[in-house]
Order: C-alpha cells, then structure tokens, then sequence
C-alpha cells in the first residue's frame, strides 16, 4: 500500500492564508525614538505602515523618523508625554489633521527606576504609574475618538506583569496593571470590533536595560527586532482574530524560568 497521503482538492485558496496588510495603515507608537519603539517603527514601516513616532525626546524621534525616511518608509515624529491629557488629545488631533484616522496604537513608552521601596521617593513612584499605567488608559481613552471598527491597541507590557522581583516594586505594579488592563480593554472593545492585544516581552538588548545595568550580558538577551516582529504579527491577524495575550523571550531569558 503507498505512503501517499491524499489531499482534497477541494483546499483552501492560498490567499485566505496570508497575513493581513498593513500596508497604508496609520499606527502610532509612543516611545518611538529608540529602543523597542523604534525598532516597531521600522518593522511596521518595512510592513507598509505610516508610523507616528510619539515621544517626550521629540529630537530623537525627528532623527528616527529621518533614517526611517532613507529607508522610503513614511514616517513623522510628534511630541508627547503620555502622562499629560492635554498632550495625548494634542497629539490625536494632529494625527487626525494629517491622515483623518488612525488604524493602531503601539503603547510601548515605559520607565522605571531601581530602589528598595524604603527608598524610592513618593514623587518617583507617581511618575513611573503617570508613565506606564495613567499613560496607556489616556492613549487608549483617546485613540478611541479615531478607531473604527478593525482599528487595534497594542499594549508592551513585560515578565515583570508576571512575576517580581526586588527593587523594582513601582515597574511592577505598573506592568501588572497594564496587563489587566489591556484585558479589561479586550473585553470592553471586543463588541465593537476593536482589537487589544498585550506583548509580553523578555529582556532586550535596548538602552532601557544597558544604559542601566552595564553589568548585565547582553548575550541573555533578545534584539528588539524580535519583539518588533511579534507586534507586526499580532497587528496582522484577520480581521475575525484577535491575539489578547502573547509572550516572547530570549531563549537565555533570567526573569523568566
């Protein structure tokens, strides 16, 4: 008897396969000027995106946005501090005056700062929470003037949204609460056809971690490319699916067992 396995020849059109376009689409991106940010920003506008790079260091999105130009990837920088209403609303109206929608929002700016909480001033930890958890529900609160029905938020959030570890208590609770509320989003925006997806990343070979640790090796972690990868493939499922949740680390990754 042969080993030939029979195929229907009634299969699916290979087209219904294929990853959705993102080409043309308009996406924000908070933190865009380096790191994760701009390593999403030139993996979506590889893609065919239209990126927004949006950030509090305006001058290093400016210079990103140029090198993403070189690359003939559509690119512009706008300022903003995510913690500010005043400048998220400033910042939706710009990118509904130049392209009348807005299609994705990448929450990806984060900070954090290393200190026993015995130690860590009061005014730091409402700066990290202003930042990494106020920051992602104004974002969210307000992107929603612009998507429609297919648009998608993606929230960054990390491994220390699931586990702890020393020094780092504000960076947890942030991270913690960014993850339950990109699921409460999920669940809100699910009936309008508005997507929410978390990325939880591992370490990455980003400032974010070196300028900080110049201790660590580097070798355990990923490049950021990889992540930027893993949000181009959350934003490119079809339109009748939704990834809520997914992680990716390094396969030396230490805050992960």
């Amino acid at each position: 008897m042969s080993d030939t396995v029979a195929h229907d020849s009634a299969t699916p059109d290979d087209a219904a396969w294929m990853p959705t376009s993102l080409r043309g689409k308009v996406i924000v991106i908070t933190g865009g000027s380096r790191g994760l940010g701009a390593a999403i920003g030139r993996v979506l506008g590889v893609a065919g995106a239209q990126v927004v790079l949006a950030d509090i260091e305006l001058e290093g999105a400016r210079h990103h946005a140029a090198a993403l130009g070189q690359l003939d990837i559509q690119a512009i920088a706008l300022p903003l501090d995510v913690g500010d209403e005043g400048q998220v609303q400033q910042l939706m109206g710009a990118v509904r005056q130049r392209f009348g929608r807005l299609d994705a929002l990448v929450n990806n700016a984060g900070i954090d700062l290393t200190a026993p909480v015995s130690e860590l001033p009061s005014a730091d930890w409402e700066r990290i929470v202003r930042t990494n958890l106020t920051g992602p529900f104004l974002m969210a609160k307000h992107a929603l003037t612009l998507l429609r029905r297919g648009g998608h938020i993606v929230n960054i959030a990390s491994t220390a949204s699931k586990r702890a570890w020393p020094n780092a208590a504000a960076y947890h609770a942030t991270k913690w609460g960014l993850l339950g509320l990109s699921h409460a989003l999920h669940a809100e925006l699910r009936a309008q056809g508005i997507k929410v997806s978390a990325v939880v990343a591992g370490g990455m070979r980003t400032p974010f971690l070196l300028d900080r640790f110049p201790d660590i090796d580097p070798h355990v972690l990923q490049d950021p490319i990889d992540v930027a990868r893993t949000v181009r493939f959350v934003l490119s499922q079809p339109d009748d699916t939704v990834i809520p949740e997914v992680m990716v680390l390094p396969m030396r990754e230490s805050s992960w067992p």
